[in-house]
């Protein structure tokens, strides 16, 4: 326990009562011998009479005579009034030390007085070396009470980082058991839990650094976005933002603080691994043309599971063994039928609608969320309107993506080989953002080559960029360069069906494939009329999901 009072300090000083008036005058007299603490003013009431003010002399002021004040300056003083010279009493207690002169007097001789923190809103985020975890609880204390109220919570860091979404454990050594904060950056609000979400506030200034590169209209895809502190302001600057992470509680509060900063309509947040977020952003859906494709497609799977009417019967039987043969592989692939077209309708939705905001067949992102934004009134935060957003698709073109997880984020580099279509590209090839550690012992040139490596393809013209010193011996770089032509994936031809790209044919035309091993069936379709494109006069009764082999 913190014993306040051995922190006390009795002062014996002079002061002066003097007319309030002449206060101004006085103190200008005794420039250079008026009491000079930090927060302290020397010119107090006198409790005695309203009219009066003490005015406090320095403690190299002694003697009752002021004879340590120049004969020059005391004649000019008695010259402005008459004076009084008073004995004056000042404690200096617990309240008034600074929190590294408390802790200075509290800690072992020669140990390094932790006085410096991170902030994080209302949260003060103490680093303890080993050394100092005996004395951790009272370090807490003074932290917390000589920056209460801007600080409410003190936490300090507990063991090394294990988890798989990077986020410390912390124990509340002091003040409020309250993790959930807000932090103000470059006029955006990010709300965030500290004991479930990552947040480093040193990075606010490459926050803005590579945000200001990007430019109104443009589309960024940001593979380990965490709470957004690359996504929001890149929304706010006009942007349409691809954000992930694998963390379910980063994207919890990515999308309040997309709300909070009214950007929801321009930020699309997914929950996945940062490959299969890139691969499946990077992949046209089927039927891109036809929104309710997928919709028809995945009702009429579910629908259909595995029931046989006596019309398909009949059919089966015309048609002979196969067909039965063909009947059995549909009864055992659908249910994963049903997962595939789950997963590619729930994946075009989003992509189609980021964060509620239809993109619609035509490309054009629009539809309620949009509709009803452009029409709110009132704020200095406003929202982009749906017609000033772009409308290309994430599979056509991406200007930057950015890969903000130092640790590893170089392994993920091979998810680009091969991800991009040429033939639905548009413009250039994305600009990649890669950040990572570099040691002492390291080069430029090693990294490079390890990022190359990752790609299988060689970078051109790499730029790299010391973000700040993580340890002695380590420093956080951002690698900046254009995503290699050889990323392409091959071009297919005109008339021909890429390979594992689930597609729809009759049961003739399936049975077909099938005779010389070209196809793998993976889920059945009833009811073809929803699909009159795909029809053959009418006459069909069941259509076949097919993925060629």
């Amino acid at each position: 326990m913190l014993d306040e009072s051995k922190f006390d300090v009795d002062l014996k000083l002079w002061a002066l009562r003097i007319p309030c008036q002449l206060c101004k005058a006085a103190t200008r007299i005794l420039n250079g011998y008026l009491l000079d603490k930090p927060r302290i003013k020397p010119i107090t009431e006198d409790p005695t009479c309203q009219k009066n003010r003490y005015v406090i002399l320095s403690d190299r002021v002694r003697s009752h005579d002021l004879s340590e004040i120049s004969p020059q300056k005391l004649d000019e003083l008695k010259k402005l009034c008459d004076i009084q010279v008073i004995p004056y009493s000042l404690t200096l207690g617990y309240s008034y030390w600074s929190a590294d002169h408390v802790l200075k007097q509290i800690l072992p001789p020669g140990v390094e007085v932790p006085s410096s923190f991170e902030t994080i809103g209302q949260i003060a985020h103490l680093n303890i070396h080993d050394e100092l975890l005996p004395y951790k609880d009272v370090i807490a204390k003074v932290i917390y009470d000589k920056n209460y109220p801007r600080i409410k919570t003190v936490v300090n860091k507990v063991g090394a980082i294990t988890n798989e979404f990077r986020v410390p454990k912390f124990e509340i050594l002091a003040g409020e058991r309250d993790m959930v904060t807000e932090v103000k950056q470059y006029g955006a609000t990010f709300k965030l839990d500290y004991s479930l979400v990552y947040w480093n506030s040193r990075l606010e200034h490459e926050h803005i650094r590579l945000v200001s590169q990007f430019q109104r209209g443009e589309i960024i895809c940001d593979m380990f976005a965490g709470i957004g502190p690359f996504a929001i302001p890149a929304a706010q600057k006009g942007c349409i933002v691809y954000a992930n992470d694998l963390n379910p509680d980063s994207i919890r509060y990515l999308k309040i603080n997309a709300k909070i900063n009214k950007v929801d309509d321009c930020i699309c947040a997914y929950n996945m691994d940062a490959r299969r977020f890139i691969s499946q952003l990077m992949e046209a859906p089927v039927c891109e043309n036809n929104a309710e494709c997928n919709v028809s497609m995945l009702k009429a799977c579910e629908d259909c599971s595995v029931q046989d009417n006596e019309e398909s019967r009949i059919e089966n039987t015309r048609l002979g063994g196969e067909a039965e043969e063909a009947h059995a592989t549909v009864s055992g692939k659908v249910e994963d039928a049903q997962d595939l077209y789950k997963n590619t309708h729930a994946f075009a939705a989003a992509t189609k609608r980021p964060s509620d905001c239809c993109l619609q067949e035509n490309g054009s992102i629009n539809g309620a969320g949009a509709t009803d934004a452009s029409r709110r009134k009132g704020g200095t935060n406003k929202r982009m309107r749906a017609l000033e957003l772009p409308n290309t698709k994430p599979w056509e073109h991406v200007d930057h993506i950015v890969m903000n997880l130092p640790a590893s984020a170089l392994q993920f580099l091979d998810a680009f080989k091969g991800c991009i279509h040429r033939k639905d590209w548009k413009g250039p090839l994305p600009l990649i953002h890669c950040y990572c550690f570099m040691r002492a012992n390291q080069t430029q040139e090693l990294i490079v080559s390890e990022a190359e490596s990752a790609l299988n393809a060689h970078i051109q013209e790499p730029i790299f960029h010391r973000v700040r010193d993580v340890a002695p011996n380590k420093a956080m770089f951002c690698l900046s360069f254009r995503l290699p032509e050889a990323c392409f994936k091959d071009n297919a031809t005109n008339n021909q069906v890429m390979i594992n790209t689930p597609v729809f044919v009759s049961k003739p035309v399936y049975l077909r494939l099938k005779r010389h091993n070209k196809a793998e069936v993976v889920g059945l379709i009833l009811q073809p009329e929803t699909m009159p494109a795909i029809l053959m006069g009418g006459e069909l009764r069941r259509m076949y999901c097919i993925k060629l082999s």
